[in-house]
């Protein structure tokens, strides 16, 4: 088949808690073979909740392999037999302590396609309600609202460096003005 490559060996090098990497063999079309590694990962959704105010809530948190504070949208890992739709509602609640009425898929994008399997779903919740994080005993953040043109602005100034929040952030623009 045109363009496909077919898996003939998978050898998993390390699995870890939110990750596993194998390295793989594949046969092209042309009968060869040759060597892929792959990250593979259970994927996981962020979420653009958006205020009455046309704030965005967004989260301050550290970034381990950049030793630097990032600014994104919620968002977390899917959890084992875990749907995406589900996922994003669990992580807004735990990150932002928020519930929404309104919860609209946005589509999902690969952020390294070339050895990583990681799929992020995004949405777009609207009509929220608070309450009170519920952070995982090894998270720490802070929620910081910003208004939605700055942070749009923010991602063409290249001030957010976070693939899922620059393009949820971009889509999210997109949908409510044309709303």
């Amino acid at each position: 088949m045109h363009l496909f490559e077919k898996t003939v060996e998978s050898t998993v090098k390390y699995e870890g808690k939110i990750l596993t990497v194998c390295s793989d063999v594949v046969e092209l079309e042309n009968g060869t073979t040759a060597p892929r590694d792959v990250i593979r990962h259970s994927g996981g959704v962020c979420v653009v909740p958006i205020t009455e105010d046309n704030e965005v809530l967004m989260v301050r948190q550290f970034r381990y392999p950049f030793a630097k504070v990032l600014l994104e949208l919620p968002a977390g890992k899917l959890n084992e037999g875990e749907d995406h739709y589900t996922c994003g509602l669990r992580e807004l609640k735990e990150e932002t302590g928020c519930t929404c009425e309104n919860y609209q898929y946005l589509g999902c994008l690969y952020p390294t396609p070339a050895y990583c399997s990681e799929i992020t779903h995004m949405y777009l919740a609207t009509g929220l309600s608070g309450g009170s994080q519920h952070l995982d005993d090894d998270e720490f953040l802070e929620v910081e609202k910003i208004p939605l043109d700055k942070a749009v602005e923010m991602v063409m100034n290249n001030e957010i460096p976070d693939a899922k929040t620059q393009l949820a952030l971009l889509k999210a623009k997109n949908i409510l003005d044309k709303g």
